[in-house]
């Protein structure tokens, strides 16, 4: 073997990375049919089937997103802006995450109007929107809601739910500048890392995308929220 082999390990893991995306495509693909099959299904079965969706479709998130990172990190992450509206992209949203939430008991509240549009890559913000989503699920107690307006001449989306809320160090690490990963309190913070990322290489006019987290938002538990100019 020849010992002056160099091995980029960035490149190596996001090869990885495509490989599992694509075997973790075919699980989920197959939980889709079983889930068409659901009236057949036991009680327990169904709610086992909910989680393993929830889970395939949280790690397909973080996949997606460390390969987006890997791609910006060399300059290869090419942002494709296009007008696309918003009720489309939320029926898309729903679809992904509406198994989960029913067999939770949990309800989806859509507030869009129907002709609101705006110009945005959408499968990065679908991506964003998606793991904000995942992890609305995940704490909320009954209720979320997915909303999106015009204000102050940019394109505000929010993520609400009527959880506890996010803890005070998400808080403090979401809102400034964030430039790193905090891997601290157990938490990588990957998913609001990348969201800030892609809000911000959505930029027009001297103005540039933004994320925010707040508690007590429009359902009293955490709000996540992105800003596109």
């Amino acid at each position: 073997m020849d010992s002056t082999l160099e091995i980029d390990f960035a490149t190596v893991l996001a090869c990885s990375v495509h490989d599992m995306k694509n075997s973790l495509w075919m699980v989920i693909q197959s939980a889709e049919l079983i889930q068409a099959e659901g009236n057949k299904l036991s009680d327990n079965a169904r709610e086992e089937l909910a989680r393993l969706n929830y889970e395939a479709n949280r790690l397909n998130s973080n996949l997606l997103q460390l390969l987006s990172l890997y791609r910006l990190d060399r300059q290869q992450l090419p942002v494709q802006i296009d007008q696309h509206y918003l009720s489309e992209l939320f029926e898309e949203l729903l679809l992904k995450n509406q198994y989960f939430a029913t067999q939770q008991s949990i309800e989806v509240v859509i507030r869009v109007d129907d002709n609101l549009n705006w110009f945005f890559d959408r499968d990065l913000v679908l991506n964003v929107l998606n793991d904000a989503i995942a992890n609305a699920l995940r704490y909320s107690n009954r209720r979320i809601m997915l909303s999106a307006e015009m204000t102050k001449g940019m394109l505000l989306i929010e993520v609400a739910d009527d959880g506890p809320g996010f803890p005070d160090f998400m808080l403090d690490n979401a809102n400034p500048a964030m430039h790193k990963l905090d891997l601290r309190h157990g938490h990588t913070g990957l998913g609001i890392f990348f969201a800030k990322l892609i809000a911000r290489a959505h930029h027009n006019k001297n103005q540039r995308g933004q994320v925010t987290l707040q508690n007590n938002g429009g359902l009293s538990g955490g709000s996540f929220s992105l800003t596109l100019p």
